[in-house]
């Protein structure tokens, strides 16, 4: 028998059966029947099995059960498995393997009193992986695909209105449509969206497709729908049967900034519909993206649905939370990577205000692996599947104001079935532009995007000066449009760095829209290892043949939603109030597309080393958008008493001045610092000479090994491990993309990971301590000499390094500083610097120079891969200290950067999650100089130039200082 003639219904490229057309998520009164919650269950390794099941007597009792909506390999059946690109199967479309994991699902129901009468019964699925065939009472419904998208089917004359119902399905993991959801996530199973019966009313409203335009303060509303209605606007006074064209004289648009929404109904003798009407236009003019006539930026971020616990069986707690934080971070855009989400998502859109880039549930990147082989964007046979998926996508979603781009999916290469689907959302919704990222000469779409431009190419684009297209009428097209990186910034693990520099981009031209960080939050899945600890996992922790590891944990939060520091980074860049020191004050400005800045309070505060000495609230003009102001700091912002010592900076921030349906009142939105320079401190007195006891030498606060110059205590606080020169970090994630040259392995084929030290010499004179060193790895000639000179600097001890390498590099080093290491207690840390989180040479942005504590535990920033983290940057002095209060000072020569942890770099590098970690009964201390940039070529562009470190000859100096407890100064 030949393959074709075995093949199963879910390896047919369309095989949707039964399925009734396409239509909006609507809020009817109409009756509904709730059928989520605990199902019979069966799982299965192959497809092929008896249907026995179905039958409504069949004998389910000793079936385990399973929550509806959920996954079935999160509750014990098979195990999630993560690729980004390659299929986890053999590339033979439509075919799938025989091992085709099956799960059989059954629950019985009562309908309500009079659910029938007068009625259909529609039971609908908003979301199964990947294929489904449906019974009813034993006989056969239909079978469909398309998992992140609704499936409905009439099962009236299948039921009984005066006993228990069987529903039966049947769910395999494999399928023809998951050659069409290759989307870089997790691959889970099951029916994991809820599950409704719903009784639609003869002469109902099937569908409703809302068109509210806007243009210069008027409206015009149209509501068409599947049979004759009154459309009811009470607060507009509005009255009207359905399809007709309404004008409305005095309307306030909806923008994501204000999303001014109004309650509608649609009205027939049998149902009522429950609207949220947003009135916008979304138009491109003259090649540049507008709503409602004004530009807009994007400010956004790539949102897959993830729980941690759940897979994307999110609750509307999740999606609230996650809308929640993106407004209180700046965030304005969401594009739903790479799939319509669940509608209750958009429905909070609408509501808080998101602008949003809706995406059809396709991607089939693994064939890229193929060199695009049979991919079915451009394989005839695969049409009508693709055109279902837009189709369903644009008329489930068509009525959400918050919509305002369409996209054909991601990453499918280039074809004729892409065109098909951009013309019939052309002919069905001609209000929203078209976008798609695979096919850069843009024949297809209305806006120009790309994933991961660099800097310089985003630059010419901006400029409309890009490299031309062969094609000379397609380059003319292209170039005229609107430009938008729908991929950018690339957040995985420490980083990205670049934020700022793509910002100024984005913002230098009219032509660019913005963009969307990849992505919004790691898909770390909760797991115990195999010692019981509990951790979060990602590709490889469920014994995947086939597997990329860590490149799923790449977002902007942590799994259990955690901003990280990027996100706090990615809101201070982005912030639409913009606070920088100019000319004496500060220049505010309204980066906001839409709205003023009359529900903003600015404060200041002036602090002396980030002690605050008197604060207050400046008078600013209400500016519109794009406008800014000069704003004096009034006297008392600048008055510094006179005998006072220190830094002195005036920090202002930006505050919502009224509680918003996203933030409360005094919500802060951006801070910017002003520098009003240093107060000279008294200079130390130059410490005590030097004395020689037994085999040590005291000096200063320092007392040192005679023999090999080791530093062994600072006053009482022994030292476990002297300062040495230290080079090596624990790679991030982006220093081992290939954008950043591979540079891990070029860093550990120099042995940066495996420093040796070897003592040159050791000089005591009467003012100094000297210690000459080489730094070299094993088995090569590269090497560093290095000096240590020690003196007094008053009751502490001031060190001053050299560095000079001994041969030239061909590559930047990783960090340039000191390593020490210090008892454990010593766990209480204070400084002033930067802070409140880490900070990288091209990261950090989300800190402010003040003064910060914090425990050495809450210093360490919990990557779902550990890599480099918890640098505080720009440290001027810091204090470790017990709970006494008694330690070590540093001081900064002006400034050091400073990283403590329980644990070792080499530990952190070669640790694959957090829980692996553990103390080594110390403090490991790092003291750096400066330190490689962060970039994001984990998927994306390297380190920009002004952030590479170099290697080259340099110098810096800390001071190292006894602190004793309060009860002993």
């Amino acid at each position: 028998m030949s393959r074709e003639a075995r093949v199963q219904w879910f390896e047919d490229r369309y095989p949707i059966r039964g399925v009734r057309p396409a239509r909006a998520w609507l809020q009817s009164d109409a009756p509904a029947l709730d059928l989520s919650g605990s199902w019979r269950f069966r799982y299965s390794r192959r497809a092929d099995l008896a249907e026995h099941f179905v039958a409504p007597g069949h004998d389910d009792t000793a079936w385990d059960t399973l929550p509806v909506p959920a996954h079935w390999q999160l509750h014990g059946y098979g195990a999630p498995a993560y690729t980004n690109v390659r299929y986890p199967f053999p590339v033979d479309p439509p075919f799938v393997p025989d091992d085709n994991p099956t799960g059989d699902y059954r629950r019985t129901f009562r309908l309500p009193v009079g659910f029938l009468a007068g009625s259909r019964a529609v039971l609908r699925f908003e979301g199964v992986d990947s294929a489904l065939k449906v019974w009813v009472n034993g006989s056969a419904v239909g079978t469909s695909v398309g998992s992140r998208l609704p499936d409905e089917f009439d099962v009236t004359d299948l039921l009984a209105d005066d006993r228990e119902n069987v529903l039966a399905v049947r769910v395999h993991q494999w399928s023809s449509g998951s050659y069409l959801e290759d989307q870089d996530m997790w691959w889970l199973s099951g029916i994991f969206r809820e599950v409704r019966l719903l009784s639609r009313p003869a002469g109902g409203l099937d569908d409703v497709f809302v068109h509210a335009g806007y243009s210069d303060g008027a409206g015009t509303l149209r509501i068409d729908t599947s049979v004759l209605a009154r459309v009811l606007v009470p607060e507009l006074g509005i009255d009207a049967a359905t399809g007709t064209e309404i004008g409305v004289s005095h309307v306030e648009p909806w923008s994501a900034e204000v999303p001014r929404l109004y309650d509608a109904e649609v009205v027939t003798d049998v149902e009522r519909v429950r609207l949220r009407v947003g009135f916008r236009a979304v138009a491109i003019v003259d090649g540049v993206f507008t709503v409602n006539g004004r530009p807009i930026t994007l400010r956004g971020v790539n949102r897959h649905e993830f729980s941690p616990d759940r897979g994307r069986a999110v609750t509307r707690d999740e999606m609230l939370t996650d809308v929640l934080l993106m407004k209180r971070h700046n965030i304005n855009a969401v594009r739903t990577s790479h799939y319509p989400p669940h509608p209750a998502f958009l429905d909070l859109c609408d509501e808080y205000g998101l602008w949003v880039l809706d995406e059809c549930d396709l991607e089939t990147h693994g064939f890229n692996v193929v060199d695009w082989r049979n991919n079915p964007s451009d394989d005839p046979l695969w049409a009508e599947a693709l055109a279902d998926r837009m189709r369903r996508t644009v008329e489930r979603d068509k009525n959400h104001p918050s919509v305002i781009l369409w996209s054909l999916g991601n990453e499918s290469g280039t074809g004729k079935n892409l065109a098909a689907m951009a013309a019939w959302v052309r002919e069905r919704d001609g209000s929203r532009p078209i976008h798609y990222e695979h096919d850069w000469s843009c024949p297809d779409v209305d806006v120009y995007s790309r994933m991961y431009a660099s800097h310089t190419e985003v630059a010419a684009i901006a400029t409309r000066s890009e490299e031309p297209l062969a094609d000379a009428a397609l380059d003319a097209r292209r170039r005229g449009m609107p430009f938008v990186q729908c991929e950018y910034a690339h957040a995985m693990g420490n980083g990205p760095g670049g934020l700022v520099e793509y910002q100024e981009l984005f913002e230098s031209s009219p032509r660019c829209m913005g963009g969307f960080v990849w992505e919004w939050i790691d898909h770390g899945l909760r797991q115990r290892d195999p010692d019981g600890r509990e951790r979060f996992a990602y590709g490889g922790d469920f014994s995947e043949p086939l597997h990329d590891g860590n490149f799923v944990a790449d977002g902007l939060l942590f799994p259990d939603r955690t901003p990280s520091p990027s996100l706090h980074d990615f809101a201070a860049v982005i912030a639409q109030v913009r606070i920088e020191p100019d000319d004496g004050g500060v220049r505010i400005s309204n980066r906001f597309d839409v709205r003023d800045l009359g529900g903003i309070t600015v404060r200041w505060a002036l602090e002396i080393d980030g002690l605050g000495i008197a604060r207050g609230v400046l008078t600013v003009p209400t500016l519109g958008p794009g406008e800014s102001a000069l704003v004096p700091l009034p006297a008392e912002a600048t008055r510094v008493p006179a005998n006072s010592a220190g830094e002195c900076w005036v920090t202002v921030t930006a505050e919502l001045a009224h509680d918003e349906p996203w933030a409360p009142a005094g919500h802060v939105l951006s801070r910017g610092q002003v520098d009003l320079g240093a107060r000279p401190r008294a200079e130390p007195v130059g410490g005590s000479g030097l004395t020689r006891v037994g085999p040590d030498v005291t000096f200063g606060a320092g007392t040192f090994d005679a023999a090999s110059g080791r530093l062994l205590r600072v006053g009482a606080v022994e030292l476990l491990g002297s300062p040495q020169l230290d080079l090596w970090r624990a790679p991030t994630d982006n220093d081992s993309g290939a954008a950043s040259h591979w540079l891990v392995p070029t860093w550990r084929g120099l042995g940066f990971d495996r420093l040796q030290h070897r003592l040159v010499a050791v000089e005591v004179t009467d003012d100094a301590l000297m210690v000459r060193e080489r730094v070299a790895p094993a088995g090569t000639d590269i090497g560093f000499a290095v000096t240590f000179r020690w003196s007094g600097h008053g009751e502490a001890l001031r060190l001053d390094v050299d560095v000079e390498p001994q041969r030239e590099l061909p590559c930047p080093l990783p960090r340039l500083g000191l390593r020490l290491r210090l008892p454990r207690h010593l766990d209480r840390v204070e400084w002033f610097g930067r802070g409140p989180g880490e900070a990288y040479a091209d990261t950090g942005y989300g800190t402010w120079v003040g003064r910060f504590r914090a425990g050495v535990d809450a210093m360490q920033t919990p990557y779902v891969h550990p890599q480099e983290n918890g640098n505080r940057a720009g440290v001027r002095w810091a204090t470790l200290t017990d709970a006494a209060g008694a330690g070590l000072r540093i001081e900064g020569v002006p400034t050091v950067d400073l990283t403590v942890r329980r644990w070792s770099t080499e530990q952190l590098d070669a640790a694959r999650h957090t829980v692996e970690l553990t103390d080594e009964g110390c403090l490991f201390v790092n003291l750096d100089v400066a330190q490689h940039g962060i970039g994001s070529a984990s998927c994306g562009p390297g380190v920009l130039p002004g952030y590479e470190l170099t290697a080259a000859a340099a110098s810096f100096a800390v001071v190292l200082g006894e602190l004793r407890a309060p009860a002993e100064r």
